[in-house]
Formats: C-alpha cells, structure tokens, sequence
C-alpha cells in the first residue's frame, strides 16, 4: 500500500480488532462475577435475621408502651414511623431488584450477570437522569431525612452517613482527583450483578439503621415479660436435691428479682396444707423464703398465690411448684463440667462428687485422670472411642459407694482458616492483607485453645501459588499482591495449625479463607 494508506478493508478489520480488544479488556472474570453472587446471598440471609430481631424489638416496645405509656408511648410511636419508611424504601428497592434481573433465565447464574445495560438505561437519559434515575435519589434522601428526624440525636450522624449522596453537590471525588455525581459513580456502567449487591448491601443499611433505631428506643435490654401479670414462679434452693429429715431453705422467686418485686402478702400450701408466715416462710426482696421441713422422700407441691402491688393495684401471680426429696445415695455422681463427651488433645475438666461424702474421702480412677483439687479433675483421653471412670467413697455410717461411667472420646472438630481475625470469606484494601495476620479459628468449640499458625500458602488470580512459613505475608508473597487487581478473590489455604500447649497433637484439616481486595 503506497505511501502508507489503508485500504478500507483494511481499516475495517484494524476498527473490529481493537474493538475485539476493547470487548477483551471488559470482560470480568468469572469467578468475580461469582463472588458478587455469593455476597448478595448473605447479604440477603442476613437481612432476613435483622428483619426478625427487628420485629422481637418492637413488640417488645409495644409491651413496654401498654406496661408505662408515659416513658415509652411516644417512643413507641416514632418507632412505627421508623418501621413504617425502613419497609416501604426496603419494598421499593426489592422491587426494583426483581426489574433487574426478569430478564436472566437463571437468577442463580451470576456468571451470565454481566451487563450493565439495564440500570443504565433506566437511570440515566443521555447527560442527565431518566425519570428512573431521579426516582431512585428522591428515595434515598427523604427516607435519609425522616428517619433521621425521628432517631435518638446520638444516631442521626450514623444515618446520614450510612445513606450519604456524594457533597453538597451530590458529587464524589473519584481516584483522579476530578469529581462526578453519586449516582454515576456507583451505579453506570457496573455489571448488573455488583448493582443487585450493591442495592442488597443498601437494604442491608436500612435493616441495621432500623435495629439501631428500636434499640436506642428500648434504652436497655430487651425482655419479652415486662408484666408482672405474665411472670412465673420457680423454686430455688441451696442445692437440688435434700436427705430425708432435712430443713428445705430453698424460696419461691419469680423471673423478675429486683428489689422492687417484694409480695405484700402470700397464700400457699405445702402438699394442701396452709403455710404461716413467719413460722413455715418470710416475705423477702423478689419472693418468699419457704422455712419448711423436706419432708419424706418423693415430689412435693407448693401452690397458692402471691400479691404484688403495681400501679397501686394489687397483681395476684399464680404460684405452682414442686421440688423433690430423695434419700441418701447409694452411687457416686460423675459427669462433664462442659459436654456429655471428652476431647481427646485437651485437658477436659470434670467434676466427680458423692453427696453427702466429703470430696477428700472420694477417689476416681481412669486412663488419663488426674486430680486438681477437691472434686476437680482433669481428663486428658488417649487412644479409643470410649473411657469409663470409677469412683467410689465411704458414707458416714460406713457403707461404701461405687460407680462407674463411661464417656465417649471425640477428635477435636475442624478449624476455620482466618485473616484479620475474619473466617471463611473477607473484604479488604491492599495494604491491610499485606500486614494483616493468618489464623485458625474453633467456632463454638466449648474450650478455650490458643492456636498458632506455622505456615499457608496464597494463590492470587494469574499468578503461581505461593508458599509461606509463618502466619504473615512474604517478600515473595506481597510481590505477587502487588500485582492484584482490585475485586480479585485471593485464596489462603494450606494452613498449617497447631495447639500452643499440645503441639504433638495433629489438627484436622484447617478451612480455607478468601480475601477479595477492595483497591
């Protein structure tokens, strides 16, 4: 080609390569498109625990407003309103989610979700906003104004923050210094599935303003018996279970024992017989003081009714209980301070007693026992499926008492890889993984055990698996994060853990965690 022009096929095919070249550098991964999925879900699992503590808060505002409606009425009442606008702006962007994705044959499919056309199309009209656009900022900004109207003053910072909209422009300052407007900045040109969580994510923000909200109202913990009309009554003794021929000290208490909730007067009875005051019990702070014989062995019922004074009215509460009398054992008791099971690799702690024999006139022996002090002891299980533990003790007449347990030996579970102290999946800058610390977590595991981490490996998306010894990032490591992009979902796994104290014992398994970078 003389004098170096193109032909126009040939300036066609070089205009569809670069445009094929474009199309290459848009192309989200996969996997990112998959971990937004994954994110909406919880986010949604979640919004649905919040929806239902929402709901226990308010009733529980309610019950409170009908026991003092000066202190809570008007509480009570700002907190519908709050409830009110939380779920008509919650319903409006739900609908608005459901528009979005009517189109995609599988709402399941987040790897086909990437397309921006639908909220681009509906919020934006060539420089402006399209009436879809405008809708979706008058939203925003009148429930940021009423509901932080009706908050507690110590709230309304936290509301305007969580539903902010850029400056007092509505622009936002963007990574080049220029500025654009909120709604561009987060929502043109995103893939409809980052859209759809970040519309979940703001749904998540209405859930926790409205929590904060009932919670501030309530000024305390919530109880769902406020009344004294809906208390029960329940038996407390020294101990649980008396010989024969012993004196009974235990009182008749109600849920609410606070100072205030004294009797004025009782009416009850022992087994139908008619109690005295003074002599078989006391009116004391939160109930009555039964002085009572235990009486022969087998149940015995006390029943009647207590008077409390409310509102200068007296309130009458059933009462209904019995307790049991047992005669002097003829076994040891033996059971786990903390489950029904031993861990094999911890120091279980157990508690081995025979009532009415003092703990150092009792002996236990098994594999692996050993005493710490009076009836505390610890048990450390070996080999096997199964350890029984004998006890045995003289009682004071002489007579000696036997018995043996058997408990089951479990491993110990499986723990959770962690980052920053976070399981399974976290969101964070750059920097913050770079110095942030690898662990190894027991969730809901009922001892107390320090775990170390001795070594992981990471696997940053494009690049090889790097190997690390210690619980924090190597050179060789952070060289590879430098070459993340923002979204990439890094991976930690292989991690190496170990008990602190017990190191010869071999962990399963640790669970990986995954970082996504947010720069």
């Amino acid at each position: 080609m003389a004098g170096g022009k193109q032909s126009p096929r040939q300036r066609m095919v070089n205009l569809m390569y670069l445009v094929f070249i474009c199309m290459l550098a848009l192309n989200m991964s996969k996997e990112v498109l998959a971990a937004f999925g994954l994110m909406n879900e919880k986010l949604e699992v979640s919004n649905q625990k919040t929806s239902d503590n929402n709901l226990a808060f308010l009733e529980g505002l309610e019950t409170k407003a009908s026991e003092n409606a000066e202190k809570y009425a008007e509480d009570y009442k700002k907190a519908q309103q709050v409830q009110t606008l939380s779920q008509e702006y919650y319903d409006y962007l739900e609908g608005l989610k459901k528009e979005m994705t009517a189109g995609v044959e599988d709402p399941s499919d987040y790897t086909v979700m990437d397309k921006s056309d639908y909220l681009d199309q509906k919020f934006f009209e060539g420089e402006g906003l399209a009436a879809g656009g405008k809708e979706f900022m008058k939203r925003i900004s009148e429930y940021r104004s009423k509901v932080s109207g009706l908050v507690p003053e110590r709230l309304k910072g936290s509301v305007v923050a969580r539903f902010e909209t850029g400056d007092a422009n509505g622009k936002v300052e963007k990574r080049d210094k220029t500025k654009q407007d909120w709604i561009n900045y987060h929502y043109e040109g995103f893939p409809l599935i980052a859209s759809l969580t970040k519309i979940t994510a703001l749904q998540s923000d209405i859930k926790s303003t409205e929590e904060d909200a009932l919670k501030a109202m309530l000024e305390g913990n919530l109880t769902s018996q406020v009344s004294l009309k809906t208390f029960k009554t329940s038996l407390f003794g020294s101990k649980s279970a008396y010989y024969s021929g012993e004196k009974y000290d235990g009182k008749i208490i109600i849920s609410k024992t606070d100072n205030s909730s004294t009797p004025v007067k009782a009416d009850i009875k022992l087994d139908g017989r008619a109690l005295t005051e003074g002599k078989d019990y006391v009116l004391e702070a939160g109930g009555v003081k039964l002085l009572i014989g235990a009486g022969a062995p087998g149940d015995h019922e006390v029943a009647g009714t207590l008077t409390f004074m409310q509102d200068g009215k007296e309130v009458p509460v059933d009462v209904k209980n019995t307790f049991a009398t047992i005669s002097k054992p003829n076994a040891a008791l033996i059971a786990a301070d903390k489950m029904n099971v031993v861990y094999r690799g911890v120091a279980n702690p157990m508690s081995i007693s025979i009532p009415g024999i003092p703990d150092n006139k009792v002996s236990a022996s098994a594999a692996g026992l050993s005493r710490k002090s009076g009836s505390k002891y610890n048990m450390m299980p070996g080999k096997g499926r199964t350890v029984t533990i004998t006890a045995s003790g003289k009682l004071p007449d002489g007579q000696t008492v036997s018995s043996r347990s058997e408990f089951r030996i479990k491993d110990i579970p499986r723990p959770n890889g962690s980052i920053r102290g976070e399981t399974n999946t976290a969101k964070m800058p750059r920097k913050n993984l770079e110095i942030a610390t690898v662990g190894a977590l027991l969730e809901d595991f009922d001892f107390d055990l320090n775990l170390a981490v001795s070594g992981f490996k990471i696997k940053i998306p494009g690049q090889p698996t790097v190997v690390v010894r210690g619980n924090k990032l190597n050179g060789p490591a952070k060289s590879a994060l430098k070459r993340a992009k923002r979204g990439d979902a890094i991976q930690i796994f292989d991690i190496a853990a170990y008990i602190t104290n017990n190191k010869s014992y071999k962990l399963k398994k640790v669970s990986p965690v995954v970082v996504e970078l947010t720069n």
